[in-house]
C-alpha cells in the first residue's frame, strides 16, 4: 500500500475507527468536554449524513482512519462541515489531509449544489480557525446561523464560505 493517506468516502463499517480517532483529540488533546454520548451520529454515519444529502469521507492510512470531515445538507443549498480531525502524527504540509479533505467537501458541494457552507467550532481551537481563516471562511455571530444549523453544545465560534 502507498505511505500517502488517500480520501474516500466512508459509512457505518468505519465507525469504530472514526469513534478512536475524534473522541480522544476532542477529550485528552484538546480538553473539550465533549462524549460520544453527545455525537451519536459517529455511530450512524449513513443515516446522518449520507441520508441528509452529505457525505463523510476519511483520510486513510494503510486501512486505518487518520482524519475525518463531513457534511450535512441542511436545505436551501446550505451545507454544515463537522467532524474535521486529523491524527495528529499525520497534521501539517507533509502529508496535507487537512486541505485534501476540504477540498474534496467543497468539491461535493460545487457538484451537488451547495452553495452556502457553514461550520461551528471552539475558541480554543486556535489552529483549526486560521485554517478555516485561510481557506476563506469568515467569523459569523451565531444569530446569522441558518435556522437549520444542528448547533453543538461545545460550539462558540461559527464561520462561514460562499462557494463561488
Amino acid at each position: 500500500m502507498s505511505n500517502i493517506p488517500h480520501i474516500e468516502t466512508v459509512g457505518n463499517s468505519f465507525s469504530q475507527q472514526i469513534v478512536d480517532l475524534i473522541i480522544p483529540i476532542q477529550q485528552i488533546e484538546f480538553g473539550v468536554p465533549i462524549t460520544l454520548a453527545d455525537q451519536p451520529d459517529l455511530l450512524d454515519i449513513e443515516n446522518n449524513y449520507h441520508a441528509t444529502g452529505g457525505n463523510f469521507w476519511g483520510a486513510l492510512h494503510e486501512g486505518k482512519v487518520v482524519g475525518t470531515i463531513a457534511l450535512i445538507a441542511i436545505g436551501d443549498n446550505k451545507g454544515v462541515i463537522r467532524k474535521m480531525f486529523v491524527n495528529k502524527e499525520f497534521r501539517g504540509k507533509e502529508f496535507g489531509i487537512a486541505q485534501k479533505l476540504l477540498d474534496q467537501l467543497v468539491a461535493y458541494c460545487r457538484v451537488n449544489g451547495i452553495s452556502d457552507l457553514y461550520l461551528g467550532t471552539v475558541d480554543i481551537l486556535k489552529a483549526a480557525i486560521r485554517f478555516y481563516e485561510r481557506n476563506g471562511f469568515v467569523t459569523i455571530a451565531k444569530q446569522d446561523l441558518p435556522a437549520t444549523f444542528p448547533i453543538m453544545s461545545a460550539d462558540n465560534v461559527f464561520c462561514h464560505l460562499e462557494i463561488r
